[in-house]
């Protein structure tokens, strides 16, 4: 179970003298969502380029259609989203436990606003998100010329 923590400690040990209730089958929903590499999820490493960016983003246990890219504002958003639904019948077909459990991250880059949806290239393979992002300058302004006049 998650509880509040500080500098990997807990944040209730000095405060309290009892423990927080532990329900049975929810202490590791997130690795039943997002596998055993729960804690690495969307780790990140981003190498620069002279013309590019290249990012790779750790998503272990997810699908290539649970995961979104969008580009608005100059800013290029990861989400990637995921639900698990866990239904136990007994023999007469009564239910006797239904489980839900969802999830959802994201994170969000600054590009640039010259960066459009057809520059970004991303390929999705063996649980890792890999983006190409070039490098766009904001086109030069042409400089004003003055003509002289005469007499």
């Amino acid at each position: 179970m998650l509880y509040p923590s500080i500098f990997n400690e807990n944040l209730f040990d000095d405060l309290m003298d009892f423990d927080f209730p532990v329900f049975k089958g929810f202490g590791d929903v997130d690795k039943k969502l997002y596998g055993k590499h729960a804690a690495q999820v969307m780790k990140t490493d981003v190498h620069e380029h002279e013309d590019k960016y290249e990012v790779d983003i750790d998503l272990p246990g997810f699908k290539k259609d649970e995961i979104t890219l969008n580009l608005e504002n100059g800013y290029l958003t990861v989400a990637a989203a995921k639900g698990l639904d866990k239904d136990e019948k007994d023999k007469a077909g009564k239910l006797i436990r239904q489980e839900r459990y969802a999830g959802s991250m994201q994170r969000s880059f600054y590009v640039g606003e010259n960066v459009t949806e057809e520059d970004v290239k991303a390929k999705f393979e063996d649980g890792v998100l890999k983006l190409t992002v070039p490098k766009k300058e904001a086109p030069k302004v042409p400089e004003k010329k003055t003509i002289m006049i005469e007499g």
